[in-house]
């Protein structure tokens, strides 16, 4: 049953789009939030980003998160922040209910090892972290050292073997390391020990959620002070003994264009597009994320490259990708 504030602001979401002509409201670009890190380098320039620095760890492209608001660049929102748009505009999100936006983008580029960490699920993030959301992450291998490697996983066999493990630094016998190529995936659920490491630039689509719990991290400095820990924590969230999460892309042409599925969890769907020519689709979707990481063409007449982060809102009924590129798209 629609309540007075839902007509409300149902009546004015039908004002606003009368107001605007419905291609203005398709698509919404937004401005990346870079970010340095101590781990960081050169990698986010080399892509692309010429705003990226020397110690430069990630490029926040779709986010309205507090600590990494986008700006909305173009179109009748041009300087509003995507979190002042999901907040006033619901309508061009399908009008989901979920509170905040409910998914971060970012590229991350590894120049050193990042800390062996952990992320709890919503339940643990909520009583522990005032009322945050957990954090479901993946990864897509974007580039790569040839012997570069990841760590997803552990030895541990309970949870006192994994505290004792902890407790004693026996980071050689506890960790599981993969090896990595460009294209792979992961994703990485909560509860899951893991650390992308040097030499590796990937995108991650994710919960909306800082929450993280690092368990080492080579005891190094970070403005001459050691980064905190968070042992307790670590030991609560990690699952004991590990749980690998297989994934099973699937793959189908349409025409001339290939779409690969990654995963479909219940936080949000994860796609490739390799656009050859012109790929028209109907959208069912409350809103498309869209990450172009190779290449360049058009999104409804848009021009786009290699780099450009934006959202296909719920008034994109009938899309079109054009042009010689892979696009990465994930929604709710």
């Amino acid at each position: 049953m629609l309540t007075g504030l839902d007509i409300k602001h149902a009546g004015e979401a039908n004002d606003f789009a009368k107001a605007h002509k419905s291609e203005d409201l398709e698509i919404i670009r937004l401005e990346p939030v870079f970010k340095d890190a101590v781990w960081g380098g050169k990698a986010l320039h080399e892509f692309g980003y010429e705003k990226a620095g020397d110690k430069t760890g990630e490029c926040w492209g779709i986010s309205a998160h507090q600590d990494g608001d986008c700006k909305i660049v173009g179109g009748p929102f041009e300087g509003h922040t995507l979190s002042w748009l999901y907040k006033n505009h619901r309508e061009l999100f399908g009008n989901i209910k979920k509170e905040v936006f409910p998914l971060l983008v970012k590229l991350i580029g590894a120049a050193d090892d990042l800390s062996f960490q952990v992320h709890p699920n919503d339940k643990y993030a909520a009583e522990h972290e005032n009322g945050s959301l957990g954090k479901t992450e993946c990864w897509y291998i974007l580039d790569c050292d040839e012997d570069a490697t990841i760590v997803v996983g552990h030895n541990a066999k309970a949870k006192d073997d994994l505290a004792v493990m902890i407790r004693e630094r026996r980071w050689d016998d506890w960790i599981r390391v993969k090896s990595i190529k460009p294209g792979d995936f992961f994703q990485i659920e909560p509860g899951c020990l893991h650390a992308i490491k040097g030499g590796t630039l990937l995108i991650e689509t994710q919960q909306s959620s800082t929450v993280t719990y690092r368990v080492y991290d080579y005891d190094r400095l970070s403005n001459g002070q050691l980064r905190p820990l968070h042992i307790e924590d670590s030991i609560a969230c990690i699952s004991a003994p590990h749980e690998d999460f297989p994934v099973k892309p699937t793959t189908e042409v349409i025409g001339s264009t290939e779409i690969t599925t990654f995963v479909e969890c219940k936080h949000y769907i994860m796609k490739k597009y390799i656009i050859k020519d012109t790929f028209t689709f109907e959208n069912d979707k409350p809103f498309l994320n869209v990450s172009i990481i190779k290449g360049s063409g058009t999104i409804n007449g848009q021009k786009i490259n290699k780099g450009d982060h934006l959202i296909l809102t719920s008034q994109a009924k009938e899309s079109s990708m054009s042009g010689n590129m892979s696009v990465l798209v994930s929604f709710v």
